[in-house]
Formats: C-alpha cells, structure tokens, sequence
C-alpha cells in the first residue's frame, strides 16, 4: 500500500504544473500505481518458479530412482540367481527411499506454490481495487475533499468501501 502511495504522489507532485483535467490526473495516477503494483507483485513471485519446479520435478526424480532401485534387484536377482528376500530388499528399499524423498520435496512446495499463488492473486484483486478508489479520490478537486472533511467524517465500518 505505501509503494503505491508513494507512486501516486511521485506521479502527481511531477505533473503538478501540468494544468490538466481530472480526466487525465486519474489516468496518470492510475497508470502509476499499477505500474508499482506489477513491479511490487513480480517481485513477490520471484521464487514461484523453484517451487513450482521442485512440485513438478521432484515425483520424477523420485520415480527414476524407484526405477534405479528395481533394476538393482533384478540385478542381484540374475547375478546371484536367488530370489531370497536378502537379494531383492536392498534394492526395494533404495527405490522407497527415493520415492519418499521425491514426495517429501514435492508435497510441501506444491501446497507453498498452491497458497503463495492464491495469495498473490488476491492481494492483486485488492491492489487493482484499491487503486481505482484512490485515483478517484486523489483526483477530486481539493474543495470536493475539503467539504467533505469539514462536513463531519463518517467512521469506516467493516465492509464498507473506502
């Protein structure tokens, strides 16, 4: 919220001077908040990527080792021509080892991906939200604000619109 303040008010202190109409003050004062909004949220999902790469990548590796741990018990099994559970369980127990250790990485960076990605996506609903308020706001005439203020603010109330 302080980016885009901070935006807002860069934005409308540069273009003071500019005598233009509310019109064109809002759409300025848009188009900068927005744009701190896009850098803000690009910078929130810097590492999206790793975990959406881990949360896909990660049952694969498991997999390939599963895989990896079979071959070594059929291995054991033609080289020793035994099918004694002392042959095959060194095998069977590397191929769930690496199996669990797949899901153990992919599982949590899933649901982290899954809640960071959501989370973002509301944050920008509100963001876009919050700008179009106060781009209307900010781009009033300062006698409409003004009146407002000295005709006795209302308290905000819990789901009413700013």
């Amino acid at each position: 919220m302080r980016t885009l303040l901070s935006a807002a008010h860069s934005e409308a202190n540069e273009g003071a001077s500019r005598n233009e109409s509310r019109t064109d003050l809002r759409a300025r004062l848009e188009r900068s908040m927005r744009g701190a909004l896009k850098a803000e949220l690009q910078r929130l999902e810097a590492g999206l990527p790793f975990l959406a790469t881990t949360g896909s990548a990660a049952p694969f590796i498991g997999l390939f080792g599963t895989v990896w741990g079979i071959m070594n018990s059929f291995t054991a099994i033609a080289s020793q021509k035994d099918t004694s559970l002392a042959v095959v369980a060194p095998g069977i127990a590397e191929a769930l080892f690496v199996t669990a250790l797949g899901l153990a990485a992919a599982i949590p960076a899933v649901m982290a991906y899954n809640q960071i990605a959501v989370s973002l996506g509301r944050g920008a609903n509100r963001g876009n939200t919050t700008i179009t308020e106060l781009a209307r706001r900010l781009s009033q005439p300062q006698s409409d604000t003004q009146a407002r203020s000295a005709g006795g603010a209302e308290p905000l109330r819990a789901g009413a619109s700013l």
